[in-house]
């Protein structure tokens, strides 16, 4: 139907024919002559219908938005002065000869040259075959598509082989919460959508597939943001005889392929290192933006003897913290935006937002502005100007409380502060990020979680440390961090049973839960497991970062809301009676408490 797409007719086709076929981007009649500029995945191309054509010039003037062309016609230059630089179709334009219209289309609900936040993002969903034909939406997609085709390619000159995975899995105790199908041949019985295909590449290892790949889809239910969705796609690696070192050697090579081939940017090589410890030291967060200067500085030891309990407790406190973050040339803040900034951080739990303006060093005391300093020792002040570095106009900002909410709040800040004032340097900052703890202590449930997963190796040196103190016992996982965007995380897996027992132990998972979850595993274990790790790219992040959109779902074909529904099938829906049979399920409507 067509011989080339509209985006490469270009001079090299001056004066041949052409037959093309598209959207209808617009239509415009100028005194009799009509332009059509026609619309497909490639781009734009203007073609131009004359009165003497009388078929095709009649057919012109009924088209409208969206309709559905093919168009044959003669390549020719534009005339001087109409030409467009900005195209890579703007040198010629198409002297249409003959017109089919293969489809009408109705008004679409939005048009297709508006920018992403000029329309509901609801909107876009419903209509999304419509916001797929906008060219941001498609250029999303193409590169989606390279990247994809980037990794494929180096894993394979790399010796990995593509091996498919089970959908349907099953459920287990760690991690988010499942997708569960109920099975219609096992009665009560239900298989689990997997969260990763972590256990089974695991397996593979252990088959002798030595090093193994998949772009694979994965299910989580969980609560949504801006970088999550109930279904994503990420690139699932796992090989044998290679330690940490080897693995993140091999994926950094492979990703600073993908930004030359994509962007044309060169990332360094290789990428810096840093050990979890230090992360959450300096910047309150385990994925870092290394693109702000600013820090998080300790000043506990300062403030343990003064009177002022909101600090002093928090500094005695083995669990608390106090830290103190300098905000260059920060004293320009108003006092109404550092109340907004105090909001911001109580959504990390924190109680307040301390802070002190450096306005004229040179007075001591008398030249700073704050309304804490009443309540602090001029000489624990000045201890806290020198330690932190700060200069004339700058802002000192303060967090004190339990360790994690300290962290978590100032870190947050951080990367505010760095996006409302622009503070940003660079454009790209990798960085791995290594050493984690094994485990993180959970409160509520007064338990030991595993801080990546149960199957992570621990450190050889902190074996002894799972029974005895596993808050100390460090993992040999490693992190891909991207301005401040998590890309990938991995590990070395373990791969004796006698160690996942008892790491399983440390988590407090019994034997005889071990054995009813994990009894294929540890099976598998007693067969000749080869020493083997592995990592996972989140593959929607990873373009939504490359391709500067500020959301996963729009370098997704067909996401979800995040309320995890697709307002294009209106799914999830209910089904019927007779399949619910089927499956033996029975549904529980709510219950309908009535007022007295």
């Amino acid at each position: 139907m067509r011989t080339q797409y509209c985006g490469e007719v270009t001079e090299s086709l001056i004066d041949q024919e052409v037959t093309v076929c598209g959207w209808v981007h617009r239509r415009r009649d100028h005194g009799g002559v009509i332009f059509i500029d026609l619309r497909d995945r490639e781009g734009l191309l203007q073609v131009v219908y004359d009165p003497d054509i009388e078929d095709a010039f009649a057919t012109a003037e009924s088209v409208r938005s969206e309709y559905v062309l093919q168009v044959k016609g003669l390549v020719r230059y534009r005339p001087e002065g109409t030409k467009n630089e900005k195209l890579a179709t703007g040198q010629v334009e198409v002297l249409g000869k003959e017109l089919t219209i293969l489809n009408k289309a109705d008004t679409p609900p939005f048009m297709l040259d508006v920018a992403d936040g000029e329309v509901s993002e609801d909107l876009r969903l419903k209509y999304r075959y419509i916001d797929l034909r906008r060219e941001p939406m498609q250029k999303r997609l193409k590169m989606r598509s390279d990247v994809s085709r980037i990794l494929r390619n180096y894993l394979d000159n790399n010796g990995f082989m593509d091996i498919e995975t089970p959908m349907l899995t099953k459920a287990t105790p760690e991690g988010a919460r499942d997708y569960l199908v109920p099975s219609r041949t096992h009665e009560n019985s239900f298989f689990a959508l997997p969260q990763s295909p972590q256990l089974f590449k695991q397996l593979l290892m252990m088959s002798g597939m030595d090093r193994y790949y998949q772009i694979v889809r994965c299910f989580r239910d969980e609560d949504l943001r801006a970088d999550r969705q109930p279904e994503f796609t990420q690139l699932d690696i796992e090989t044998s005889f290679l330690d940490e070192e080897q693995i993140m050697s091999m994926t950094e090579d492979m990703m600073r392929e993908v930004f030359a081939k994509t962007l044309n940017v060169e990332l360094p090589n290789p990428f810096p290192r840093m050990p979890y410890d230090e992360a959450i030291s300096r910047f309150g967060s385990d994925k870092p933006d290394m693109r702000i200067s600013m820090e998080l500085v300790d000043i506990a030891d300062l403030l343990q003897d003064i009177e002022f309990k909101v600090f002093s407790g928090p500094a005695k406190d083995k669990k608390g913290r106090v830290a103190a973050m300098r905000l260059p040339q920060g004293s320009k803040l108003s006092r109404k935006d550092i109340d907004g900034y105090t909001n911001f951080v109580g959504i990390y739990g924190a109680k307040g937002l301390a802070y002190i303006k450096v306005n004229e060093l040179a007075k001591g005391i008398e030249g700073l502005q704050s309304p804490i300093l009443k309540f602090l020792p001029d000489e624990a002040v000045m201890a806290i100007i020198e330690r932190t570095g700060a200069e004339d106009g700058d802002l000192i900002f303060f967090g004190a409380d339990k360790a994690k909410i300290v962290n978590e709040a100032l870190g947050a800040l951080r990367v505010k502060l760095a996006e409302d004032l622009e503070l940003m340097q660079g454009e790209w900052a990798p960085l791995w990020v290594v050493d984690f703890p094994m485990f993180e202590w959970d409160e509520g449930g007064k338990r030991w979680h595993a801080l990546h997963h149960p199957f992570t190796s621990p450190k050889e040196s902190d074996l002894e440390l799972l029974e005895s103190d596993p808050g100390n016992c460090y993992s040999r996982a490693y992190d891909m961090v991207l301005n401040g965007m998590e890309l990938g995380g991995g590990s070395m897996r373990i791969y004796r049973e006698a160690v996942q027992k008892k790491v399983f132990k440390a988590l407090g998972i019994n034997a005889e839960e071990a054995e009813e979850k994990f009894g294929f595993l540890l099976d598998a274990l007693k067969y000749g497991c080869p020493p083997h790790g592995g990592i996972a790219f989140g593959l929607d992040r990873l373009v939504m970062l490359l391709s500067g959109a500020t959301s996963i779902r729009d370098v997704m074909a067909f996401p979800k809301t995040q309320s995890a529904s697709c307002l294009l099938t209106q799914a999830p829906s209910a089904v019927s009676e007779a399949q619910l049979r089927e499956l033996h399920i029975k549904l529980r409507k709510p219950t309908v408490v009535k007022d007295s």
